[in-house]
């Protein structure tokens, strides 16, 4: 048997398993196995991140509490503006200081509730994150006992087709079977077509150049899809 031949009885086989692993991926197990692995993938980073943003936030909240403090201590040194007076001061530059500290004040104590505010947010969201966490790492465990349990029931199958495969794979090239591994990795399939006139299945066309290289059972490979293109 050629090689061309052994490919396309290798990717034949393969069909049968791919068809075995489509099904799994199609079950609800494996989806919501799929979809708390994905989550857990970024659970962590996503908490730390949340985490330090909070500690951020607070130690701008408490830098604010004490300009704050500052601020209050500066504007009592103006209680006793009356003696300020009497001692020879200012009124209006008194004034104008009192009232600019007071100013002052108010930004602060906006800043401030602002603040307040978007740390509860934060403190509320990490809160909601980690509660969904702890449910997602749940659904992991759950889900993924039910996914390897649904894979069993394929297992004795799948070893033959594998045995299968594995006995085919001896009569292809090394490099062939690395390069269809690839393409196969990539989702690629049916990874080898025949040839639709002068065109590939997906469309791109070759030249009379290209297509004579497709004597004797070789093959080409499609420069739009890259796929493995043969002549029948």
């Amino acid at each position: 048997m050629s090689v061309l031949n052994e490919l396309l009885e290798y990717q034949k086989t393969d069909g049968d398993l791919r068809k075995i692993e489509q099904e799994l991926s199609a079950s609800e197990d494996y989806k919501k196995y799929a979809q708390a692995r994905k989550f857990m993938k970024t659970a962590q980073e996503r908490l730390d991140a949340q985490d330090k943003r909070a500690a951020e936030l607070r130690a701008l909240r408490d830098s604010l509490y004490a300009q704050c403090e500052e601020t209050v201590k500066a504007i009592d040194e103006y209680s006793d503006i009356d003696e300020m007076v009497d001692g020879g001061g200012d009124i209006a530059f008194y004034k104008k200081n009192a009232q600019s500290l007071l100013d002052k004040l108010r930004a602060l104590k906006g800043e401030l509730n602002k603040l307040i505010s978007d740390v509860e947010n934060v403190t509320e969201e990490y809160k909601k994150f980690k509660e969904q966490t702890i449910l997602m790492q749940k659904q992991y465990k759950e889900y993924k006992e039910k996914y390897e349990a649904l894979k069993g029931t394929h297992a004795e199958e799948v070893a033959k087709i594998n045995a299968n495969l594995k006995k085919i794979s001896k009569s292809i090239p090394a490099d062939i079977l690395e390069k269809y591994a690839a393409k196969r990795k990539e989702r690629i399939f049916p990874i080898l077509v025949p040839l639709n006139v002068d065109r590939c299945i997906c469309g791109m066309d070759f030249s009379l150049a290209q297509q004579g290289k497709l004597a004797g059972g070789n093959v080409i490979e499609c420069e739009h899809c890259r796929r493995f293109v043969y002549k029948q």
